[in-house]
This record gives structure tokens, C-alpha cells and sequence, in this order.
């Protein structure tokens, strides 16, 4: 169990390092909502199941999609 508590906070923290060092907008997007469900999928290990269904509706469901559709609103996917 704690084996698996370490491996999912490194991967967390592959997550959290290519969303900000991404050079594609869209790319960070996607590793900001990898980051929220492995966020859950601690918080599950953790038995805190209602945080968890907390996260993953807000944080990895509506967040994402706000961030989403707010980019092919501006269409501002082009590299920087």
C-alpha cells in the first residue's frame, strides 16, 4: 500500500512538471486533468471516498472542461 501511495505522488509529480513546462497550452490542460485523477485515485487509496467523488466532479469533470472549451473558444492552442 505504501508502495502505491509513492508511485502515484511521483507520477503526480510528472504531471504537475509537464503541465508547466509544456509548450502547447492544450498539453498542460490535459496534464492539469491527469493530475486531478490521480489526485482521486490518492484520495481513494487514502479511504477518503468523498473527497474523492469531490475531486473528480470539480476538479478532473468541470474544471477540465471549462479550460477546454475556453481554449477552442479563444483558439489560443498555437505554441508560444
Amino acid at each position: 500500500m505504501n508502495l502505491l501511495i509513492w508511485l502515484t505522488g511521483g507520477m503526480m509529480l510528472i504531471a504537475a512538471f509537464f503541465a508547466v513546462e509544456a509548450r502547447k497550452i492544450l498539453d498542460s490542460v490535459i496534464a492539469l486533468s491527469s493530475l486531478s485523477l490521480l489526485s482521486v485515485f490518492l484520495f481513494i487509496i487514502m479511504k477518503a471516498p468523498d473527497v474523492a467523488i469531490t475531486e473528480a466532479s470539480v476538479g478532473a469533470g468541470l474544471t477540465t472542461a471549462v479550460l477546454l472549451i475556453t481554449l477552442f473558444k479563444t483558439g489560443k492552442d498555437d505554441e508560444k
